[in-house]
């Protein structure tokens, strides 16, 4: 009842604005007839531009597209009330809520139409209306992606999804979601048929009350929509040409479909000896035999709109047209299908029969076209499974030598329909006089099962849930015979066909002893009799539960044109999505191998889907062969599963990809972000947000069920974070029977070095459990990268960098008042609003409450860490923490060794409401820990909080200081997504493609070096800035700055500059700059620093256009508090490496002896000359050059080197 409400305001909002001109803008005054109508008639085709798509996509390179980048392409929100369509963007700051990316590009940068404001307390519909199309050819198809998230997935009332077009004075269904759908990116595929006139297509998205559901759209895709334009061709053999010149096959006249799109193939005058049955009026010459199932003559306005019935007829792509379907609702309980019988036919060769299939809803609804005579019936044809919401053309040919009957049965299962119109009898089908008297047989099911059983070739009915689930049930194992596993000797083994194209799937034989893959039998592909335009696809039966090493072997070969291909794609009905899983392009030649795709853990019931597309009038081919399953049983656990310690070296040892998610871990050599931890030379894994097509959310690396721990251990790892915009990376325990918890996690760039990962793996009492490393895609531009896992006895001991967003990294409280490991966002106690690690209220930190209710004037409350081994003759400690305003009291820092205690630090008041770092340098003499006490001074309320602990080997530098050399010394990218800002890198002075730098770094002048950089090419639509930020800083009356820069900019791409800036309580001011260049080696810069209060100093890369191409990076960063920047700036120096290093010794050599000849000459010259010389002087004055670095106020200019031999 709601869906036939929802198209009748579909058709008010349409109706009205029918008539009326478009708003497409075209350069050729093309006439309005022409516009939206899938065909450029201007050169520039802007006769088909917001036409509800654009000309075409550049991200994409499809033609009638509408990706949203470049505007709504003229959809338009007709909704009556706050739930509307909206365009918009992903946000990183909303993680969690909404689609993480856009489907287009992949990124937050993307745009796509998302609907707002759901209703609270009534049910809402939301209307987007696309500007009136025309013409529409009956290949035509739509295609488009659309985002479902949110709490209310789980609800028991899902929203609905619906695509309909306003055509004729009616609003007509062409497609909506399913019942069920998980949350992701889901594909729509949408078959308008033949459309004359104008028409418009709506979108409307129906939220029940407190819903929850976010839905976004994107990537609409017209496909096959125009008609043929107008040309004279030579046709074939099988061929005749339409009424306006292009070729059809014969046996596509008179079909039901106007496939020449002027009608010319449907005459009615060429078409008067085919017998036609439209069901408009009856059911003519047919008869539905009697019994339950029974076919059943009715339109989809009495029908309604259920998910899989009809939204309307083959003959006239109405509502109101007649059909017949078989409805599970009279199958319930009929123990065999509904049967629909001919008249008698005269024996015959050239027979044939045209009809219009609608199978939905139903992975297991049947229909088969037979014939009969006397008492015999043979299978012409047979479907099964889901075809999508459109009608199919099937053709079959009888070559009969008797008299006999057309037989068409159908079963509709589950919630499925199956339903038939417009049968069309060739002239060759000639009606006997005499008719068959004997009982038609019907298909009965093989025993007496019930309707949710299968029965077992050797008898006993076992439940449909036990067939296929890779177990044998039946003593004869036939419920796994018939599951997609065969050579295809003995027919298809369970693989059918649910093409709508012109292609299809069908078993063939090799007909050549060529040195092939093929033998024997196999599945290739065929000439369909499908209407569309689409590739060709297979199904196999419901399969599942499967196992973790899951996967599916196959032989294969394809020859064909660069746009044909194979495919393998997984249909998991369980989350609703359908991922691809393998893909083999035809690139033009012949492709055949062995292949073995994961198919990986899964839920029952999710299918195998077979793709495949050539043009089989140029003899392309594409074939499967020999399908096996391997290790798909759920508790099958292949060699190696207990295996954690992995260097990737050989293989992946007891971790598995989890393939639930096109955003995955790949082993590998590297992509240009590096070498492997191990040797340098060997494997690791990586997950890159950017790679093409990555679209999910997350990418797991997986352990297999693990036997019970009986003691905690340790896995400790090697990871990368790297790149501008780079998302986080967790390690989590799954323990069954439990929720998942978090057993690690980093997140934002680290820097393109490899970092010492470790976390203890508790004691899991008798309860098995496994281990996962989850790459989020909650950044978009770096890697994620895993390399030697090492699983150790015992606990890891003290954590040498704990950011408090897994656990307390071990650190006990005492005392008075209790720490706590909180975020301001779950938190009970009053902390600071954001943590530092993240920046954001969901971050977690420790806190501990100094009010004089929780922690009274001089009580402490202690939190000391585990011991900490000594590695270096100094270490240094560096910790964030905050005091709330007020009378937060103090926080002490203490180091305990051997016993005795020694504090390090004090601190009791902070300024400002920022993180500050504090640092102490500890020259241990054996194992020591660190203590950190706050003690109450009486205050009404206040806090005390910690986050973000490192220790490192080396004495600490001081402040704002760093080489760059250990880390980054507290210098860090703001961590707010908001920003729309992108992070600096860490790295050495290796070359890395994806990376770039400079080949040395400042301090030491080698490629081990390290230094900060930044990638300028980034920068763009995301965002036109990058800033390194200091700690904050004391107030500074003659500070001085000083630090080298490396600039690597080409000057034609160059619009921005590289800035120094301090940011105080007063603002944000410039005090210097430098244009981009390319500087020519490392470069110092000096500046006076002052603020009468607490700053911090900003390093920040910016541009006001783009591109920008070219590098920027800084080294040996030294601020001094006192003393001002005394001495003047140094003469830039060129970059050296060891080997230009030794030639520009021996060139100086080389000059200075030339030098040293010319005196002597020049010398001899002038005692021989000076009786001669005139008593004219010489002209002096000083060196002419020039000075490369003109020094201003707050900037300073490189000015250009003149050129060799130019104009001064």
């Amino acid at each position: 009842m709601a869906g036939t409400v929802v198209l009748a305001l579909l058709l008010l909002l349409a109706g009205t604005v029918l008539p009326g001109g478009s708003t497409v803008v075209n350069s050729c005054s093309s006439a309005a007839e022409q516009l939206c109508d899938f065909t450029c008639d201007c050169s520039d085709c802007s006769d088909e531009n917001q036409c509800g798509y654009l000309r075409g996509s550049a991200v994409l390179g499809t033609p009638f597209t509408c990706d949203f980048e470049e505007g709504d392409c003229g959809w338009q929100d007709m909704s009556t009330s706050a739930y509307r369509w909206v365009r918009g963007r992903a946000s990183l700051a909303t993680w969690g809520t909404g689609p993480h990316s856009d489907h287009t590009v992949g990124t937050d940068l993307g745009w796509f139409m998302a609907t707002v404001s759901p209703p609270a307390k009534t049910t809402a519909t939301a209307w987007l209306r696309s500007p009136v199309m025309r013409e529409a050819a009956a290949t035509c198809e739509i295609r488009a992606w659309y985002h479902l998230s949110g709490s209310g997935l789980n609800q028991t009332e899902q929203p609905v999804l619906r695509l309909a077009m306003a055509y004729r004075d009616e609003a007509v269904g062409l497609w909506q979601s399913p019942e069920r759908g998980g949350e992701g990116w889901h594909q729509l595929v949408a078959y308008t048929g033949r459309l004359t006139g104008q028409f418009q297509l709506i979108f409307s998205l129906t939220q029940p009350p407190a819903c929850e559901v976010e839905l976004a759209l994107d990537d609409i895709v017209f496909r096959n929509c125009g008609l043929q334009e107008p040309r004279q061709q030579l046709c074939g053999a099988q061929e005749s040409p339409c009424g306006q010149g292009s070729c059809l096959a014969w046996h596509r006249f008179c079909d039901g479909t106007d496939d020449c799109g002027d009608g010319s193939d449907e005459d009615p005058e060429s078409c008067n000896f085919f017998r036609h049955c439209s069901f408009e009026q009856d059911l003519c010459d047919w008869k539905a035999e009697v019994g339950q199932p029974a076919w059943e003559r009715n339109t989809s306005l009495n029908l309604g709109t259920a998910y899989s019935i009809p939204t309307r007829d083959h003959s006239n792509n109405s509502r109101a047209g007649f059909f017949l379907h078989v409805g599970s609702a009279s199958a319930a309980g009929a123990s065999g299908p509904a049967q629909l019988s001919s008249p008698t036919f005269q024996a015959t060769n050239s027979c044939s029969l045209v009809l219009y299939c609608y199978l939905h809803g139903s992975t297991t609804a049947n229909l088969s076209i037979s014939y009969a005579t006397k008492s015999t019936k043979y299978l012409v044809r047979e479907r099964t499974g889901d075809l999508g919401s459109c009608w199919v053309r099937e053709r079959v040919d009888f070559n009969v030598t008797e008299s006999f009957k057309v037989l068409i049965e159908g079963v509709a299962s589950g919630a499925g329909t199956v339903a038939i119109d417009d049968l069309i009898l060739s002239p060759g089908c000639m009606q006997a006089q005499e008719k068959l008297s004997t009982m038609l047989p019907r298909r009965a099911r093989a025993g007496p099962c019930a309707a949710e059983e299968v029965a077992c070739d050797s008898g006993g009915c076992i439940s449909a849930e036990l067939a296929c689930d890779f177990a044998e049930t039946c003593t004869d194992g036939s419920d796994e015979k018939r599951c997609g596993a065969t050579t295809f000797e003995a027919g298809t083994g369970g693989w059918h066909d649910v093409s709508v194209g012109r292609l299809r799937w069908g078993v063939q034989r090799a007909t050549e002893t060529a040195d092939t893959v093929l033998t024997g039998a196999f599945l290739g592909l065929q000439a369909g009799e499908g209407q569309m335009v689409a590739a060709a696809k297979a199904r196999t039966p419901l399969l599942g539960p499967s196992g973790p090493a899951c996967a599916m072997e196959m032989s294969y070969r394809i020859h064909g044109g660069p746009q044909g291909f194979l495919a393998v794609s997984i249909a998991d009905h369980s989350t609703g999505t359908t991922r691809l899983a393998w893909h083999m392009p035809a690139h033009g030649s012949t492709a055949e191998g062995h292949v073995r795709i994961p198919l990986g853990e899964r839920a029952r019931p999710f299918q195998v889907e077979l793709l495949g597309l050539v043009d089989l009038q140029d003899s392309a081919s594409a074939a499967v062969d020999n399908v096996t399953f391997v290790q798909c049983h759920p508790n099958a656990v292949p060699p190696g599963a207990a295996e954690l310690t992995c260097n990737f070296e050989r293989g992946m040892c007891g971790w598995y990809q989890d393939q639930s998610s096109d955003f995955q871990w790949v082993r590998g050599m590297g992509q240009g972000q590096g070498s492997d931890h191990t040797t340098g030379l060997g494997y690791f894994l990586a997950a890159d947000p950017s790679a093409p097509w990555s679209r999910g959310q997350r990418a797991q690396l997986i352990t297999y069920h693990q036997e019970p721990a009986a003691a905690p251990r340790c896995l400790s790892f090697w990871y990368h974070l790297a790149g501008p915009q780079i998302g986080t990376l967790n390690l989590k325990l799954r323990l069954e029977g439990a929720e998942e918890t978090v057993l690690w996690t980093q997140r934002g760039t680290q820097g393109s070095v490899w970092h010492r990962g470790r976390a203890t793996l508790p004691a899991t009492g008798q309860r098995q459990y496994r281990v996962a490393f989850e790459a989020l895609r909650d950044g978009f531009l770096g890697d994620v990268a895993l390399d030697d896992l090492a699983l150790t006895a015992g606990p890891c001991g003290a954590e040498l960098s704990c950011s408090f967003e897994a656990d307390a990294c071990g650190l006990a409280a005492s005392g008075q008042s209790t720490w706590l490991r909180q975020s301001n966002g779950t938190g009970t106690t009053a902390g600071p609003l954001t943590d530092h690690t993240t920046g954001t209220a969901t971050g977690h930190y420790m806190v501990v409450s100094t009010g004089r209710g929780s922690l009274p004037a001089g009580q402490a409350a202690a939190l000391t860490s585990q011991p900490y081994q000594p590695s270096a003759p100094a270490q240094c400690l560096a910790f964030w923490y905050k005091l709330s305003a007020g009378t937060p009291g103090s926080l002490g820092v203490f180091v305990e060794q051997s016993g005795a205690r020694r504090k390090v630090m004090d601190v009791s008041t902070m300024e400002g409401d920022a993180w500050h770092r504090g640092h102490v340098t500890v020259q241990p003499d054996g194992d020591w820990q660190a203590i950190f006490e706050a003690v109450g001074a009486g205050g009404d309320h206040g806090y005390i909080a910690l986050d973000d602990l490192h220790v490192s080997d080396g004495a600490c530098p001081e402040p704002a200081s760093c080489d760059f050399e250990r880390d980054m010394c507290g210098w860090s990218s703001p961590s707010d997504p908001r920003l729309h800002g992108f992070a600096w890198g860490w790295k050495s002075g290796v070359p890395l493609a994806k990376y770039p730098g400079p080949e040395q770094d400042h301090t030491l002048g080698t490629r081990n070096g390290h230094y900060v950089h930044f990638d300028t090419s980034v920068l763009g639509p995301g965002g036109i800035t990058a800033r390194l930020e200091s700690q904050h800083l004391p107030a500074a009356a003659d500070s001085c700055l000083r630090f080298w820069y490396h600039m690597d900019i080409p000057e034609h791409l160059s619009s921005g500059e590289l800035r120094v800036m301090v940011h105080s309580a007063s603002g944000r001011r410039t005090v210097w700059s430098v244009a981009g260049h390319r500087s020519r080696g490392w470069r110092d810069g000096a500046v006076p620093v002052r603020s009468p209060s607490e700053f911090q100093i900003i390093f920040e890369i910016t541009t006001q256009r783009w591109p920008m191409e070219g590098t920027v990076a800084l080294d040996d960063i030294v601020y001094s508090a006192a003393g001002g920047c005394r001495s003047g700036p140094e003469v830039p120096v060129e970059e050296k490496s060891s080997s230009g290093f030794v030639a520009e010794m021996a060139l100086s050599l080389l000059l200075a002896i030339i030098v040293l000849a010319l005196v002597v000459a020049g010398g001899w010259y002038w005692l021989k000359r000076r009786g001669l010389a005139s008593g004219t002087p010489a002209e002096s004055g000083p060196p002419q050059g020039f000075d490369n670095i003109t020094f201003r106020d707050d900037k300073v200019i490189i000015s250009p080197v003149p050129a060799e031999g130019g104009e001064d």
